[in-house]
């Protein structure tokens, strides 16, 4: 939680406001407190959203709906003003990880527990269904696990029978991965389609995977609506809950049991008081968000809130007695010695600094600097460490850029405490990383909970499951956007009129889509020109009969997608088949593997990467710099952590002039706007903070070695 701003209000309906939970562009969720010593989630609205009808709308509608839910199972709403200037929802808060966070930090839950919570959120959906209304979007990041019981909560989209839809009518509402084949297809929400996501829900907490896949979100309907899910071997154990998953997966509403139903064929304990349920690390999460509740800051000086009376001085004793009351029951009730240990451990903090010392504004570093891609993960770190070295030595400097580094070895179960270094220095405003796209799903709710802004250079998925992405952003292109990149440098060449593509199933698992997106896209920068694809299953050893198809299939440029091996492998057939045509493979395959493997016939390969070169005169500085620190020419992935690094400065550079050291979460909305001209390229971000633009550059492996070329849009043909 962070402290007030100055310019927050001190109350709002009745709760004396203690920090903030949260912040983005449509408004600010802050902790407060009642007179009576009730904690409460407040969700406000800006001024300027409340103004436009359908948010309003929708405000109004989220308000009524939740005060219509009355169980145990779903969040409570304590209060709410759909007319205020800035309209504002209390609920109940509870100091627990979401579903989503959890799975991610600590792994699948047990099948007992899964059932329990099956049970629970079943009972929820049951009041729901039985007063005609429907969620849409039952996922993990809207479960809350508390220290006493799950609630479901966020009814911002739920609709009955009576509520007029704000969307228009082919609009699919709820999150890739957990809407029904009825509503992907276009069809009105009801309640089997809430099922149908608790299913999904549940086949998450069992296995870690989405039943369906990640990927875009046309990939994932399409899947959902024509796939069976996949289950994995986690849920063996338990053919009687793989059973009733399955029917709460099926692809037509009216064979799924109703949430009664459901209630009554999970045969389990309800949780009651109590966290018994739920696995130790979950637990002990839990444990430390309640203990954290006795260590809440004073509260701050903010604008007087000139509607609000001031309490009498003989209350404000008794509340805040009874407040502590509330926080040590929430601590005693995950555990006393854990959550005590917790709460204490503040006054021990090595990290303190004397009250007259500044601050650091310190730029983290997560990054793989031991495992498999370690190259990747110190030149991103050098990248950090030379542009806050060039910060520095501004004279103008309105602060001092420090760097803080977490090693996550590029492992998924190593990145959450990697992370959790990180997030819990207080001085840390922002993060570089990660390297891999192994090791983000894992943290992505850690760092969405603290609001502290992530932004990787290299971890380029298209998708990371449910995870919570409000803080994350891409400074690079997603990897699958490639496709069109390949086919602006084919456009520079003449005589190409049939593009074969070859998908070796051993890659990333985005080649797929990069063939997918070069097919969509090659008629926009070649017309007339097609697309010969061909996938090839992982473990392929002997690549040369489909490659022989597709030279028989005329392909006059050829695109592989894969690994270095299989690049290599594929280029010595095309060599031995003396085809000397456009040759080209993603930047996965491109490196030292590549060249030693193909030896004479890796000349003449093209690579389309999301990274310049040590070559590339636009980063001539950085060369410079890193040549004088380190003594060697800079990798891959140097020029680009730089500029995000630069980029950071430039947001904090001008949240300093409004005075003072900017939150975390003013520097996430700070980062998400404008734009800001790198060495590389512009950055801006849309709305899920992908970097806008589609700026590649081409590399050719010319005398053995791989040279830089230049942007993919403007390169000479090679």
């Amino acid at each position: 939680m962070e402290a007030l701003h100055p310019s927050d209000p001190s109350r709002i309906g009745g709760h004396r406001l203690l920090g903030r939970l949260g912040a983005g562009g449509m408004g600010v969720v802050y902790l407060g407190r009642t007179d009576d010593g009730a904690l409460a989630a407040v969700k406000v609205i800006r001024a300027e959203y409340a103004e436009e009808a359908d948010f309003r709308a929708r405000f109004r509608r989220e308000a009524e709906i939740a005060a219509e839910v009355d169980t145990p199972w779903a969040v409570r709403i304590t209060g709410a003003d759909p007319d205020a200037r800035e309209p504002w929802l209390a609920t109940a808060f509870v100091a627990g990880p979401s579903l989503a966070e959890a799975v991610s930090a600590h792994g699948p839950l047990p099948l007992r527990a899964v059932r329990i919570l099956g049970k629970a959120l079943a009972k929820a959906l049951q009041v729901m269904h039985a007063q005609g209304l429907v969620h849409r979007d039952v996922k993990p990041g809207n479960v809350l696990l508390g220290m006493d019981r799950p609630r479901l909560i966020d009814f911002g989209i739920a609709r009955g029978g009576e509520h007029t839809a704000l969307t228009s009518a082919d609009a699919v509402l709820g999150t890739p991965g957990f809407i029904p084949p009825e509503q992907a297809e276009g069809r009105p929400a009801e309640p089997a389609g809430d099922v149908f996501a608790l299913g999904c829900l549940l086949a998450y907490a069992a296995t870690g995977r989405l039943p369906f896949g990640a990927g875009t979100v046309e990939a994932v309907l399409y899947r959902t609506v024509h796939d069976e899910p996949d289950l994995g071997p986690e849920l063996l154990a338990d053919p009687e809950l793989t059973a009733l998953l399955r029917t709460c997966l099926a692809k037509h509403p009216d064979t799924r049991p109703t949430a009664a139903a459901l209630d009554d064929a999970l045969i389990e304990d309800t949780p009651g008081e109590g966290t018994d349920w739920l696995p130790d690390p979950v637990v002990a999460t839990i444990a430390e968000r309640a203990a954290a509740l006795l260590a809440l800051p004073g509260i701050e000086e903010t604008v007087a809130d000139p509607g609000a009376a001031p309490a009498p001085a003989s209350a404000s004793a008794p509340s805040r007695r009874r407040f502590l009351g509330y926080a040590a029951g929430a601590v005693l009730a995950v555990g006393g010695g854990t959550a005590t240990w917790l709460a204490l451990r503040a006054d021990d903090d090595p990290r303190r600094t004397p009250a007259d010392a500044p601050r650091p504004w310190v730029i983290g570093v997560q990054a793989d600097l031991s495992g498999p891609q370690k190259p990747a993960g110190l030149a991103q770190e050098r990248g950090v460490r030379l542009a806050v070295e060039s910060f520095n030595s501004r004279k103008d400097k309105p602060f001092t850029l420090t760097v803080a580094t977490a090693d996550d070895a590029g492992a998924a179960d190593r990145a959450p405490a990697a992370a959790t270094s990180l997030i819990s220095n207080p001085d840390v405003l922002a993060v570089i990383g990660p390297t891999g796209n192994a090791a983000v799903t894992p943290c992505l709710e850690l760092y969405g909970e603290a609001a502290l802004p992530l932004l990787t250079v290299s971890a380029l998925a298209s998708a990371f499951g449910v995870a919570d992405r409000r803080s994350f952003f891409q400074v690079s292109p997603i990897s699958f956007i490639q496709g069109s990149a390949l086919n602006q440098a084919l456009a520079r060449r003449r005589g190409v009129n049939r593009l074969g593509v070859l998908c070796d199933r051993d890659g990333d698992g985005e080649g797929w889509q990069a063939i997918l997106h070069a097919s969509r896209t090659i008629a926009a920068y070649v017309p007339g020109a097609t697309v010969y694809p061909r996938v090839v299953p992982r473990g392929t050893q002997d690549l040369s009969p489909v490659v022989n198809d597709m030279l028989a299939h005329g392909v006059d440029a050829f695109f592989y997608s894969g690994t270095p091996r299989g690049a290599a492998r594929t280029a010595v057939l095309l060599a031995a088949a003396g085809y000397h045509g456009h040759r080209a493979a993603d930047y996965t395959s491109m490196g030292p593997d590549f060249l030693a493997a193909a030896g004479p016939a890796a000349e003449g390969w093209q690579f389309v990467a999301p990274y310049t070169g040590p070559e590339a005169p636009q980063t001539a500085e950085v060369a410079r710099a890193h040549q004088a620190a380190y003594g060697t020419a800079p990798d891959v992935w140097t020029a680009e952590a730089y500029d995000a690094a630069n980029l950071v400065a430039d947001r904090l550079v001008t949240a300093a002039r409004g005075g003072g050291r900017p939150a975390r979460a003013e520097l996430l909305t700070a980062l998400a706007q404008g734009t800001f001209r790198g060495l590389t390229k512009e950055y801006a971000f849309g709305e899920e903070r992908t970097v806008k633009g589609n700026t590649f550059f081409l590399h050719r492996v010319e005398g053995g070695r791989i040279r830089y070329v230049g942007p993919a849009a403007e390169a000479p043909p090679g």
